[in-house]
């Protein structure tokens, strides 16, 4: 009973500031959401270790002002991307399309879709990949988004409705299985977000800034074994507030070995997030223990650095 009125109040709380900052300018709106997220950070220190160590643990030879300089603009971008996702759904087809300033690499997502079997998609928690999801509904590409279900049923449910409401189809991980097969013979997008480590999800251990870290291998799987091609796509914030997408191309090359096959996929598209990563690590969701589960026999100097 008590957590069913907590996620009523939160309900309550998001809904009134969405309709307050829906009436500001979109860039005071998104402003607020940066000081918001800052807030997090210091005073209130949510996750602050987490986020501190594993960002000094990709980037062992920074000094720790640096870190802790990109630890602050992290918890500012986490707040003004939540925020510009939930005014999304109210700016319209061309509001999400005025966001994005520039574009690299869309030709690869045309010819992909153009082959007809559809397309596998790879994101990580970088940039603002809900934008990124609404990008493409936009520009009226048919995409289906695998979706974990959130912690809060009622959060859940918004959320949901604000992905659907832009366009996007929204597929549980639970119903992957079964709908994935369905969405890739209708040549449709299907978009995973695939680099966190999951119990009970099916994962591989890949190199992420040289650590082994579990990684989904759906993605992967699916693209194999539908012959679909696989592109890595992110959404990263300009200087200026706006963005680009940049969308590029992730190899396949089938051995025969289907296990080595998805292994190497997955490594491939974890590569291409890590450097994005190592040009943006503020805009990285570092929240989330990327390390936290390895194989048992990592080294020392490998392992999870929140574990320290």
């Amino acid at each position: 009973m008590k957590r069913e009125v907590s996620n009523k109040l939160e309900m309550v709380a998001l809904k009134s500031v969405v309709a307050i900052l829906r009436i500001l300018p979109w860039r005071v709106a998104t402003s607020f959401g940066a000081s918001l997220g800052a807030l997090g950070y210091r005073p209130l220190g949510i996750r602050k270790k987490v986020v501190e160590r594993q960002i000094g643990g990709a980037f062992p030879e920074m000094p720790k002002s640096e870190v802790d300089r990109i630890a602050l603009d992290c918890y500012r971008h986490l707040g003004r991307s939540t925020i510009e996702t939930a005014l999304l759904p109210y700016r319209g087809a061309k509001g999400v399309l005025d966001l994005v300033e520039s574009v690299s690499g869309w030709e690869h997502m045309e010819a992909g879709i153009a082959a007809g079997k559809g397309v596998v998609l790879a994101a990580g928690h970088f940039g603002n990949w809900e934008l990124l999801g609404s990008y493409l509904a936009a520009r009226g590409v048919a995409i289906d988004a695998i979706v974990r279900s959130m912690a809060n049923p009622d959060f859940d449910k918004y959320l949901n409705a604000t992905r659907e409401e832009i366009g996007m189809t929204v597929i549980y991980d639970r119903d992957a299985v079964r709908r994935t097969p369905r969405s890739l013979r209708e040549g449709r997008v299907v978009a995973f977000v695939a680099d966190q480590g999951v119990l009970g999800l099916a994962s591989t251990f890949v190199p992420f800034f040289g650590r082994p870290a579990k990684t989904p291998r759906g993605a992967a799987v699916f693209a194999l074994r539908f012959n679909a091609p696989v592109v890595f796509a992110v959404a990263v914030r300009k200087p200026n507030g706006l963005y680009h997408i940049s969308v590029e191309p992730v190899e396949i090359e089938p051995t025969g070995d289907r296990d080595a096959d998805v292994d190497l996929i997955v490594a491939k598209y974890t590569g291409i997030l890590e450097s994005w990563v190592r040009r943006y690590p503020e805009q990285y969701f570092w929240h989330h223990r990327r390390w936290r589960r390895q194989p048992p026999d990592t080294p020392p100097e490998l392992r999870d650095p929140v574990a320290d």
